[in-house]
């Protein structure tokens, strides 16, 4: 009648060891597999960066000495055009952020 008692409780030890191995193991591999996705995201915003990098020296490259004869008016148009642009990015960025 001992013995009983005293098996349950190792048994029931076994079992609690069993169950927090299990636990790590799972929260290791979340936390791997989060890992692994945050990586990949990041090295697609780079490579995105680095195509953008590349079509603006591309198209900076294609503009000729007669595209740099702007007058001021139409510099500060665009120079306003391309703030209207940027704020919109940043909204539309903002609300992807927050999905």
């Amino acid at each position: 009648m001992s013995k009983s008692p005293l098996d349950a409780f190792f048994i029931g030890r076994a079992t609690a060891e069993a169950v927090i191995d299990r636990i790590e193991e799972t929260v290791t591999d979340a936390l791997s597999a989060l890992g692994k996705f945050d990586a990949e995201q990041r090295e697609q915003i780079r490579t995105f960066v680095e195509s953008i990098l590349e079509k603006a020296e591309q198209q900076k490259g294609t503009v000729t000495t007669e595209d740099a004869d702007i007058s001021p008016d139409d510099l500060q148009e665009t120079i306003d055009n391309l703030r209207a642009e940027i704020a919109q990015l940043k909204s539309e960025l903002q609300q992807f952020k927050d999905k």
